[in-house]
């Protein structure tokens, strides 16, 4: 047997209460941009779980992509039967003969939302239970916790068995905390921390630096393959090009070695938070942990974070630089991050960065820049593309191969 359609379960959403709608449609358009790459799929909600019908299509690679959207708490792929007592037997049969080994214990789990059937729940769980004993005569039956549990729903339209109950990612939907803007290099933090915001329902926007002729377009294709990377958790992603060459070259010319890093930072915060407000965002969130680099110190964070008024949200900032290097690799990032392509905050990075910069040095040398004519120039030539889930790769390829 096929399965049919795949029932998904919601987690922290049942204890949304008057909200919990608005989290359940925000999953099910999730989901829909998630498995977009699977045209025939069918995805319906109500308020107590979804359905995706396959429609043919394979059930293993979809239940793949299901196991990384967030908001589900877990799913089941589901056989489709006629409202017929003997198919009902004959499908139970043929599940229980195809998963039975020595020693498997099993228990049916019928109920009926249809009322009209001609079996109530307890009749239904004595007549499918005698059809496995007849095929499969020395089965045990368990009633707590067998290594089968095979539950039967009576429906309106049809009936349903499944047997499995898979895991799924967990958190939020996202799109349900808001929107706050990722500044996103090509390193190895900043898409962790893009992921840990997707996981409590942030809708990210990929905010890229990028400093041609200094930055290569394998470098914006780098970043763009890391966007494209979190889609797989809660669908599509705006991803934001910044030019940042005039800004760079700026810095330096006109400020100390020492404090390089310390000034692009702050004017990318600034343009980060310009275009948050256009956008609508309410955070900016970055891959900053705590000692890592100089530019990560305490001292280093409050001269940078003097430039805005915004909260700026370090999902990693308390973490190794082994535990990001987990996670990365959990995602699938981390061999994205590694390429050897230089992103705007190595291109110019000095050999000794401040550590314990003064805001009112950095102050100084910035007043020698025309920091608000800057800002406006970079914001007013950012590009903004939609990534989207794996189907769209192979043309973001062929574009930048036609660049290189």
């Amino acid at each position: 047997m096929q399965y049919s359609e795949i029932m998904v379960r919601y987690g922290e959403l049942s204890t949304k209460g008057k909200n919990r709608m608005r989290f359940i449609n925000k999953l099910k358009s999730n989901i829909k941009d998630v498995l977009s790459v699977y045209p025939l799929l069918r995805v319906t909600f109500d308020r107590d779980r979804g359905h995706i019908f396959l429609n043919g299509t394979a059930y293993e690679p979809v239940a793949e992509s299901l196991k990384q959207i967030f908001g589900i708490q877990a799913f089941s792929p589901v056989y489709k039967v006629e409202k017929d007592v003997s198919l009902l037997k004959k499908a139970v049969q043929d599940i229980m003969t195809e998963l039975y080994h020595d020693g498997l214990t099993f228990k049916v789990s019928a109920k009926r939302s249809d009322h009209d059937f001609e079996l109530d729940s307890r009749e239904l769980n004595q007549v499918l239970g005698a059809a496995v004993f007849e095929v499969l005569p020395t089965i045990q039956v368990q009633m707590k916790k067998p290594d089968i549990n095979l539950k039967v729903e009576i429906r309106h339209e049809a009936a349903y068995i499944s047997h499995e109950n898979i895991k799924g990612a967990g958190g939020l939907p996202v799109g349900t905390a808001g929107k706050g803007m990722l500044m996103l290099s090509g390193g190895i933090d900043s898409p962790v921390a893009g992921y840990l915001s997707l996981k409590r329902g942030v809708d990210i926007e990929a905010v890229h630096f990028a400093s041609p002729p200094y930055t290569s377009p394998g470098a914006l294709k780098k970043a763009q393959d890391l966007t494209r990377k979190l889609t797989k958790f809660g669908g599509n992603i705006q991803f934001i090009e910044v030019p940042f060459t005039e800004i760079q070259e700026e810095i330096k010319e006109k400020a100390p070695e020492a404090y390089l890093m310390t000034i692009t930072r702050r004017f990318m915060m600034r343009i980060t938070d310009a275009i948050r407000a256009i956008r609508g965002g309410l955070v900016i969130i970055n891959g900053e942990s705590l000692g890592q680099v100089a530019s990560q110190t305490l001292e280093s964070m409050q001269a940078i974070n003097a430039v805005t008024k915004t909260p700026v949200i370090r999902p990693v900032v308390t973490m190794d630089k082994l535990e990001i290097i987990d996670v990365a690799q959990k995602i699938d990032t981390f061999d994205i991050s590694i390429q050897p392509f230089e992103d705007c905050c190595t291109i110019f990075a000095p050999d000794r960065p401040k550590t314990n910069p003064k805001i009112k040095n950095v102050e100084q040398y910035e007043a020698r820049m025309d920091i608000e004519g800057l800002v406006a120039r970079a914001v007013a030539g950012i590009l903004v593309t939609e990534i989207k889930p794996e189907e769209a790769a192979d043309e973001v390829d062929e574009l930048i191969s036609d660049l290189l």
